[in-house]
This record gives structure tokens, C-alpha cells and sequence, in this order.
């Protein structure tokens, strides 16, 4: 069960980076991320005010949440500073590169996630999975040769810089999710993390895009923003309910879920029309092999 959730969740995160890269054309970053937290806020108020005002509308339903004291308030904060500061690397990164590049970048993303592992939980690969993770790497190899193409130096650019930060610390964010989600309930993860990550955003855009937004690049809405929220939160608590699983292993679930980059790379070349899609397609095949390994290493 916990693997099928994790393909739910690479399915949906696919569709919430195409909903992301059409959303930042163009735009002003910090004010397309705060809209995606205030949505994503807006979509699961009600389970928060169901349990602390006692509705009781989720009772006995997969949206119920609980009620958390401090220790798990401060742990949910700790979350949200940690995949805010992987979005901001993120938004601003994808915004000035083509996503057939960020998208294979961000699915190398789950080797940083199963070194921690090994290290942290004890978690241990068998052989088909071991080459999953070889594939994945030498995916990254060849999507640097296909970067220099379009000029994108992948040591000296910045762009690729903040994306492979974004990478880092969204790998951070899996294994500290790894650790606390046996402890605390989905929703109640969920729910509160989106609400102290408005808080983040909205400060952060009060003092940093407000009083600079008729210097810097304008502010458009685009009906792709509140998708963004839709798309993220539902592959966000697939993923949470997944790591809620005793049997889940973060390592497997991690490379499982940057699968999604099937459905962005179609998107960057059917909608985008990015170039040289031949050599970045042998980069994905690799992927797609070490995703393949990685399933059959999990029965």
C-alpha cells in the first residue's frame, strides 16, 4: 500500500511542477509561492478547525486529524522552514531554466535521501535496488552533457545552483519527514505545516517583495497557481500517508516519487517546446530504469 501511494504521489507532484513552471512565466516568484501556501492553507482549514474547535465534520474519516501538543507544533515549524527554504531555491531556479533540465535534476534528488538513510534509519538496498540508485546517478552525468548544449554550465550557473540546494534540502525535509511521521498524524502535518508556512511567506513578502515589486519583475495572476496548491497537497498527503506505513522505507518512497519527472518532461516538450529532447530523453530512459529496479527490488 505504501509503495502505491508513493506512485500517487510522483503522478501528482508531475502535474504540480508543469502547474509551477506555467505559474513563474513571467511573474514575480515570492507572490505566486505565498498564493500557493494561502491555497494550500485554504484546503485544509477545515480539518484544522474541525479538531480545535471540536466541528468534528472528519470524525472517522482519512481526514481526521488530531490535536498536537508543543513538542509536535515545534516539529511541524521545523518542517516548514525546512521545504520552504527547498521551494524558494526551487521557484527561483525553475523560473530561468527549461524544465526538461530541472526536472531530471530534482529526480537525482532520492540518492541524497538514501545516503541519509543508510546512515540514519539503518535502512539497507538489495542488489536490483542498488542498481536503481547507479542508474539514477549516471542519469545526472548525462544531463550535464545535455545542459552544456543549451548553455547551461551546471558548475557555474546559478540557476543549477539553486535548484541542487533546493535538491539538498528537500532531501533534508524526507528524512526528517521519515523520522517524525511515525510519530505524528498525516493531516495534523499536514494542516499545520501549510498554515506556519503562510506565516513564513507572508512576512517574507512584506518585507522583502512589497516594498521592491515596481523594481523587480511584476506580479500577474495565472489560474495555474491554484492549482499548484491542489496538485501539491494531494501528492503531499499521499506521501505522508505512505511514510505513516511501519514497513515504508524513506529511500524507496524518495526515488518513487521523482518519478514525476515522466510527466513534466512530456509536458516541457509538448507545451513548452524545449530543445534537444534526444539526448535529454537517453537521461530519462535511465531514470526510468532505475525507478523499474527500484520496484522490482521492493517485493
Amino acid at each position: 500500500m505504501w509503495l502505491s501511494l508513493a506512485f500517487l504521489s510522483a503522478a501528482l507532484l508531475g502535474l504540480y511542477d508543469v502547474a509551477k513552471k506555467t505559474a513563474l512565466g513571467g511573474n514575480a516568484v515570492l507572490p505566486v509561492l505565498w498564493f500557493n501556501t494561502l491555497f494550500s492553507t485554504l484546503l485544509f482549514l477545515p480539518m484544522i478547525l474541525s479538531v480545535e474547535v471540536g466541528f468534528g465534520w472528519f470524525e472517522g474519516t482519512l481526514l481526521e486529524a488530531s490535536k498536537g501538543n508543543l513538542q509536535a507544533h515545534c516539529l511541524v515549524f521545523c518542517k516548514s522552514a525546512i521545504v520552504l527554504t527547498s521551494w524558494l531555491c526551487g521557484y527561483f531556479g525553475l523560473k530561468h531554466l527549461p524544465l526538461t533540465i530541472v526536472g531530471p535534476i530534482n529526480a537525482t534528488r532520492p540518492v541524497l535521501v538514501l545516503l541519509g538513510a543508510l546512515l540514519l534509519f539503518g535502512e539497507r538496498l538489495n542488489g536490483w535496488q542498488w542498481i536503481g540508485v547507479l542508474l539514477s546517478l549516471l542519469s545526472l552525468f548525462l544531463l550535464s552533457r545535455a545542459g552544456r548544449k543549451e548553455g547551461v554550465n551546471f558548475v557555474h550557473n546559478r540557476w543549477v545552483g539553486l535548484i541542487a540546494l533546493a535538491a539538498l534540502t528537500g532531501a533534508m525535509s524526507g528524512l526528517y519527514d521519515k523520522s517524525i511521521m511515525q510519530r505524528l498524524d498525516p493531516v495534523f502535518v499536514q494542516s499545520w505545516y501549510n498554515l506556519y508556512q503562510l506565516g513564513m511567506m507572508s512576512l517574507m513578502c512584506a518585507l522583502i517583495w512589497w516594498p521592491n515589486r515596481r523594481t523587480t519583475t511584476p506580479f500577474h495572476w495565472s489560474w495555474a497557481i491554484p492549482l499548484i496548491s491542489i496538485f501539491l497537497s494531494l501528492a503531499d498527503l499521499a506521501y505522508l500517508y505512505s511514510l505513516n506505513q511501519s514497513e515504508a522505507m524513506i529511500s524507496v518512497v524518495s526515488m518513487v516519487r521523482r518519478s514525476s519527472v515522466i510527466i513534466s518532461f512530456a509536458c516541457g516538450a509538448l507545451l513548452f517546446k524545449e530543445k534537444n529532447l534526444k539526448s535529454k530523453a537517453l537521461d530519462l530512459l535511465f531514470i526510468l530504469l532505475g525507478m523499474l529496479f527500484l520496484y522490482l527490488g521492493s517485493f
